[in-house]
Order: structure tokens, then sequence, then C-alpha cells
């Protein structure tokens, strides 16, 4: 039985100081966060991604932190994600190949909504997902992986950083990860900030306190409901 691990990751209203959008249809768009870090490589911009959303101003020119990374999105060209905090390592590295990680962001409601789950002003909201092509990477492990093993993550964020920072790394399989064409909703329909039935009852998560910027863990039922969200 495969399992899952959720994380917070792209935009907020403390990085760049705006969410990506949510559209009455429930489309989204994924917006990353800045890049806090010095780099050794060239790292795209938020013009280079060409956002819908109204950035502050001058974050066009700023360096972006484009991770995870979903093959489809501009500037990327595989699954990948990492992360150098602890409390989100840990859980990812309990996973195994064939488990899943899914993404999650908060996201600001535009327009009036069509779909009755999006929340009002803003909500949390399932953005894509990997199933894991392999095993979790610590990153204390990265540096005696063979260089075809690393070639794998060459365009990861991490990666450029002048100073390789990652705790986990890990890979989507290209046939089972991606972006969602349809956000899959974390947060009640009444309120941004109250969870709904997924992160209550189907997830490791009490649903209490700042429940949207917490990972969470999901068992069978919460990854089938999730999967099964929309069709």
């Amino acid at each position: 039985m495969p399992r899952a691990v959720a994380i917070n990751v792209a935009a907020n209203t403390n990085q760049p100081g705006v969410r990506g959008p949510i559209f009455p249809d429930g489309r989204f768009e994924y917006l990353p966060i800045p890049e806090s870090e010095p780099t050794n490589r060239s790292v795209p911009t938020y013009a280079d991604l060409d956002p819908s959303v109204e950035l502050p101003d001058g974050a066009e020119t700023l360096p972006v932190h484009l991770d995870p990374e979903f093959a489809e999105y501009p500037c990327c060209e595989r699954y990948t994600y990492g992360d150098p905090f602890g409390v989100k390592a840990r859980p990812l590295l309990e996973l195994d190949r064939g488990d899943y990680v899914f993404f999650y962001a908060t996201l600001s409601t535009v327009g009036e909504p069509a779909r009755d789950w999006i929340s009002p002003r803003w909500g949390a909201y399932i953005i894509g997902q990997f199933r894991l092509a392999r095993d979790p990477i610590a990153g204390s492990e990265f540096a005696g992986l063979d260089s075809e093993e690393q070639r794998a993550f060459e365009n990861n964020a991490h990666l450029k950083r002048e100073e390789f920072d990652a705790e986990v790394l890990v890979e989507g399989a290209p046939d089972e990860s991606g972006l969602y064409e349809t956000a899959v909703p974390l947060s009640s329909p009444e309120k941004g900030s109250k969870a709904n039935r997924l992160v209550t009852e189907l997830s490791s998560d009490s649903g209490k306190g700042p429940w949207w910027r917490r990972p969470m863990k999901f068992d069978g039922d919460g990854i089938r409901e999730i999967s099964e969200f929309g069709e």
C-alpha cells in the first residue's frame, strides 16, 4: 500500500508578497517563491515565467527558487524536489520508491467561484504530485552518487545554489507525476484557514492552528480520494 507526504510549496503573502491564483473553474497557476540564496548558475526570474498574477513592484526581475520542478512548467526539465529543512526532509526520507509526494499551495481566489469547493479569498490546495521513481536521497548521500544519478537533479534549484543545502532530494516518475489541471482543496468552502475532511479525517494533521504550513501524511484512503477528486 503506497504512502504519501504532502508538502507546502509556492508563493505566499510573505514571499514574494502575493499568492498564485485559483480561477472560478478550479484551474490555478503555480508561482514559485523567490530565490533567497546566492547561486552559481543562472536561474529564471519571474519575468521568465510570465505569470498572469500582478507581482509587487520590482519583483519581475527577482530570481525564483523553482522547486518543485515540474517538467511541463517553464524552465523545468524533470520532476525533482529538494528541501533543506528537517521538518520536511524527515517525513520525505521515510518514503520509498512508488510512494507519493503531494505538493500543496495557498492560492488567492479570483472572480466568483463556479465550483462550490473553492474557498472565499484564499485557500490551501494540492496542485501536483510525484510518484517516486526512486527512494528519496538524503542530502549527505548525494555526493556519493554516480554521475548519471546526479545528472537527474542538475536542474534542481538546490544544485544551482553556491552552497548545496538540500537535506533530501526526490525524483518523480514522468508518467505518474505532474501539475494538476484542477486543484484539490484542503481548505473548507467556508474559510481558507479551516481544514476540510481530507486534512482532519484522512491525514496525519489535526487541522488545528496553521495547518496549511505543515507537512502531512496520507495513507491509502487519503491517496485514493485525492487521486479521484474531480473524476
